[in-house]
């Protein structure tokens, strides 16, 4: 297979053009076309995703931190959780067609996994990390601006629901960091369902102790669930 053929059209619409393909390959792999074909030892995007996640954060902190100064640090962190939500990413993917480039096992794609918020979100990000592993930072940068920049010129994320009421980590992070001794911490305790079809289960911790508990589709909404319920069982 010629991947670069294969991708050109990709790379056009990202405005990159990989000196490595595989980066890019890796980052449109999701673990259940891995696990189909394990026996050809072909990576998935998950180590990327974590990669990706983190440079977007760098990326859209540094942004809003230099541009948006009249924001103080809890608005500064609900807009950025905002950005960089699943359901800002999902829609920066469907923006330039990623799904259909994605490799998907048969279930996933029968199932329509190509368009599942949750599993365009990570390859988002993963492919923000092909960008930066081949790439550098800069090239990174000015792939995540194309998408950013728009929405916070054009207010459109402040204005709206997922701004104001939905980033309830944020919250729950706001309220603990007072008092600095306390330890906030999200663990996976429950994993259920075929590949195209998970459930996560995940507890946030304060210390030692359980204080809420949530489920979903995806790793982060399972932690956005269990937050939303320690606001609540706290008065919040």
């Amino acid at each position: 297979m010629d991947e670069k053929n294969d991708f050109s059209q990709l790379e056009e619409k990202l405005g990159y053009k990989f000196r490595d393909i595989k980066y890019l390959s890796t980052g449109l792999t999701h673990s259940s076309y891995a696990n189909e074909f394990r026996k050809l030892n072909i990576k998935c995007n998950e180590r990327q995703e974590f990669l990706g996640d983190a440079v977007l954060s760098i990326v859209v902190s540094d942004y809003i931190y230099r541009n948006c100064p009249m924001l103080p640090e809890g608005e500064l962190t609900k807009l950025r959780a905002a950005l960089v939500c699943e359901k800002s990413l999902a829609g920066y993917a469907r923006s330039i067609g990623l799904g259909k480039y994605l490799f998907l096992s048969r279930g996933e794609r029968h199932t329509n996994g190509q368009d599942r918020p949750s599993i365009l979100a990570d390859a988002f990000e993963s492919v923000i990390a092909a960008i930066y592993l081949d790439g550098g930072m800069e090239e990174a940068r000015k792939f995540i601006y194309n998408f950013v920049v728009p929405d916070i010129k054009g207010g459109k994320l402040i204005k709206s629901k997922d701004y104001r009421l939905k980033d309830y980590k944020t919250a729950l992070q706001e309220i603990v960091q007072k008092n600095p001794e306390e330890k906030l911490e999200y663990v996976l305790v429950g994993e259920s369902g075929p590949d195209h079809n998970k459930h996560f289960q995940v507890e946030v911790h304060l210390n030692s102790n359980v204080i809420g508990k949530g489920g979903g589709k995806s790793k982060k909404e399972a932690e956005q669930q269990a937050a939303r319920e320690a606001l609540r069982l706290m008065g919040y």
